[in-house]
């Protein structure tokens, strides 16, 4: 019997006891490929003796010191680090331990700066269906992701939803890229004078759509396109990278891709690769200098905020990123791994979509190809996938609710930075074998 309350209390865990680059092994001696860093988390694999060496170093040094008292070396030094290679003026940096704290610390700072310039007024945020940011209640509330929020609707603050960037699944026949981007602007537009011009806070979205339907990239100029409505109203844009961030895409912030720097970033999962928790939410000038010249107070605040060993951890792990390359081999992977699958998949009947940014990849299924009909929600087929997948020794993060969060089935890849491409064909093959063992059908169309 265990005392832990599991996610899942019904199901019974295996015991990870260690891992060594892309691999986890268990209690029993089974290896396992780690193609998802859990939830596209662990970037620089396991037991990476360079991050080992940093938290050692910083636990014989200090360990703690609480904010309000003091700052420290180590976290100056990773908010330099970040300061310098973010985009635009995003120069200001503050520390939380995870990605739905880091949303939350950016919803309260968005409210907080229209109080500090004198637009009390602005109260409401305009996010995306199908989006995921965070699991902590504000974070919940403007998220789209319907089962998650069901349960917990009477603690929720209004929020408002616009339609996702979701090309795959939303995009009209015959409709180009430019004309979808500028229908999802329009609606965007409609959504703000709705409300009323002066009311909205912030557009909330994530750079790559992450778990809640499979590494979704934007298509065309559609982020600059919301930049440039945000602006033409005063609103603020708040960009969640907390799975797509930190190289996760070929770029350290996802958003250098698209050519557009928010108002507010929060990244989290790959900032510390998961040696440590950590994340951080990163503001403008325009923003910091609100706060500092008003009230010159963020009235928000966690205990282990800069967590030193936190911050050892992260900038040992964004160091390591920086000085072997790793972005270009994230770039290279990504591409492998998306024709690899393209190929693997190209007449399987069930495999509709394999979408993503560099080793950020989304795999959907469907009942049918041609009309993208989903699966049976009953079928639960993305619960059987990662069942069978890890019997098989590979570890991926599927979901179901794609489409409407009901509806809809597909599995999130996300290997380590550090895959080589013997890796990525390993993956692609234990991949195709569990989809066989759920679907009955081998890749390449055979029964």
């Amino acid at each position: 019997m265990t005392h832990v309350f599991h996610r899942n209390p019904r199901q019974t865990l295996p015991v990870a006891v260690g891992g060594q680059g892309i691999e986890l092994i268990d209690s029993n001696g089974k290896h396992y490929l780690d193609a998802c860093g859990g939830a596209a988390v662990s970037c620089l694999g396991h037991g990476h003796p360079r991050v080992i060496e940093a938290m050692q170093q910083q636990a014989a040094q200090l360990a703690y010191a609480h904010t309000s008292f003091f700052t420290t070396e180590v976290a100056e030094q990773l908010a330099d680090t970040l300061a310098a290679s973010a985009p635009g003026d995003l120069n200001h940096v503050y520390f939380v331990s995870g990605g739905s704290e880091g949303v939350e610390a950016a919803l309260k700072l968005a409210r907080q700066y229209f109080v500090e310039i004198g637009q009390p007024q602005r109260q409401f945020f305009i996010a995306r269906r199908q989006s995921y940011h965070g699991n902590t209640l504000s974070a919940l509330a403007i998220g789209g992701n319907a089962w998650r929020r069901e349960p917990f609707l009477p603690l929720l603050v209004p929020a408002h939803h616009v339609s996702p960037c979701f090309a795959y699944r939303e995009r009209l026949d015959g409709e180009s890229d430019a004309a979808y981007v500028q229908r999802l602007a329009d609606e965007l537009e409609a959504k703000i004078l709705e409300l009323g011009g002066d009311t909205v806070i912030a557009f909330v979205a994530e750079t790559v759509v992450g778990a809640t339907a499979g590494a979704v990239p934007p298509v065309g100029d559609y982020l600059k396109r919301m930049r440039a409505v945000c602006d033409k109203y005063g609103v603020l844009l708040l960009l969640d990278e907390v799975m797509s961030g930190m190289g996760r895409t070929g770029y350290l912030f996802a958003c250098e891709e698209d050519g557009v720097t928010p108002d507010i970033l929060v990244i989290a999962k790959g900032l510390g690769a998961g040696y440590q928790p950590i994340g951080a939410m990163l503001c403008s000038d325009k923003i910091f200098d609100a706060v500092v010249g008003g009230s010159g107070f963020f009235q928000h605040g966690h205990t282990y905020l800069g967590h030193a060993m936190a911050c050892a951890a992260a900038l040992a792990v964004q160091r390591t990123i920086a000085d072997e390359n790793l972005l270009e081999n994230v770039k290279a992977r990504g591409e492998q791994l998306r024709a690899c699958l393209r190929e693997v998949f190209a007449e399987h009947p069930n495999v509709g979509d394999v979408r993503g940014r560099g080793l950020f990849v989304g795999v959907e299924f469907v009942a049918d190809r041609a009309t993208k009909q989903t699966l049976p929600t009953a079928d639960k087929t993305h619960a059987r996938l990662k069942a069978a997948a890890k019997a098989r020794g590979l570890l991926i993060y599927p979901m179901g609710g794609t489409v409407d969060g009901v509806h809809g089935d597909h599995a999130l890849i996300a290997p380590p930075f550090i895959c080589q491409p013997g890796d990525i064909d390993r993956i692609v093959e234990r991949l195709a074998l569990a989809v066989a063992d759920v679907t009955g059908v081998k890749a390449g169309g055979a029964a």
